[in-house]
């Protein structure tokens, strides 16, 4: 084995470490974290360079151009470079490289509709609009903590179970698409909120049979239906003066965007949100893109 082969093996090792140990990822995911990374480390060899820490970033810009040679879909391209960031992002973390020299790599366009997203502040307003005085407002404000903090589909939010919110370990377990189970974080202000409501109003609602272990009740102590979350979402968003086309789905996007936005990888993002196919969760890295462009041309001096 060469020295450049056995570089690139060793960091592979450690990074499969990481992602299995410290992130905690499924076995598909990090396979397939590695997959996209082989990808690089054959690039790399036919460049001649020595391993992955013989890399700058002017180097590293023929990456995109190459796999785009390559035939690959621009979805696929998406995955392969935020794939390697995240690779460079954890050798700066342990110390192999003082910087990443992947920061700058861009992601092709694809094409995609991008999805409606709330702001952190029209989020906070509809959570203001709700009237607190009755007991579905704690209700309500509990639910939208939820659908915002755990990025959960209307579906997985109405059929959520207490025995499901694990508050001490601060996450939730979630029954997604197709059967499968999946454990989602949950802030500290969405686990507040959900306490307060099983506690002080759920307490005293007269429950239905088989519906014993469900959260999020309706009036008459049945689960809620995914048409009353809807109504309930575009009530209070005309409350709010909020003049986007929203659905419960849109604190989803609101979800993934923020934390894209925020510097998440990506497949962070897919394993809580639950996709198949991390093509899926690519959308969230192209609205990252506006974001930035919007946010050059809000603050930069020379931008007017």
């Amino acid at each position: 084995m060469t020295i450049q082969s056995q570089a690139w093996l060793s960091a592979k090792q450690r990074f499969k470490q990481y992602l299995q140990l410290e992130r905690s990822l499924s076995l598909n995911s990090v396979e397939a974290y590695i997959a996209d990374l082989d990808k690089f480390e054959l690039w790399s060899i036919s460049q001649e360079w020595k391993g992955p820490l013989d890399m700058d970033q002017q180097r590293i810009q023929k990456f995109p151009q190459w796999i785009a040679d390559m035939g690959f879909q621009a979805t696929s391209q998406a995955r392969i470079i935020s794939g390697v960031r995240s690779f460079y992002k954890f050798l700066v973390m342990e110390d192999s490289l003082a910087a990443s020299p992947a920061d700058f790599l861009e992601p092709p366009k694809t094409g995609r509709k991008l999805p409606v997203v709330l702001s952190e502040e029209e989020i906070d307003e509809m959570i203001s609009a709700i009237d607190r005085s009755s007991a579905e407002g704690e209700r309500n404000v509990a639910l939208l903590e939820t659908l915002y903090s755990c990025g959960l589909r209307v579906s997985e939010l109405v059929g959520l179970q207490i025995t499901q919110v694990h508050v001490t370990e601060g996450f939730v377990q979630v029954v997604g698409k197709g059967n499968k189970e999946r454990l989602v974080p949950v802030g500290a202000r969405a686990l507040k909120h959900i306490r307060l409501y099983v506690d002080q109003v759920r307490v005293h609602i007269n429950i239905k049979s088989g519906a014993r272990d469900i959260v999020f009740l309706s009036k008459r102590g049945g689960p809620m239906s995914r048409q009353s979350v809807f109504l309930l979402i575009k009530s209070l968003a005309i409350k709010a003066g909020v003049r986007k086309n929203i659905s419960p789905h849109t604190f989803r996007h609101s979800f993934a965007t923020h934390l894209v936005e925020a510097g998440a990888d990506l497949r962070a993002v897919q394993e809580m949100l639950g996709h198949e196919s991390i093509t899926t969760t690519e959308i969230y890295t192209h609205l990252d893109r506006n974001y930035l462009a919007d946010t050059l041309l809000k603050f930069h001096p020379r931008s007017g």
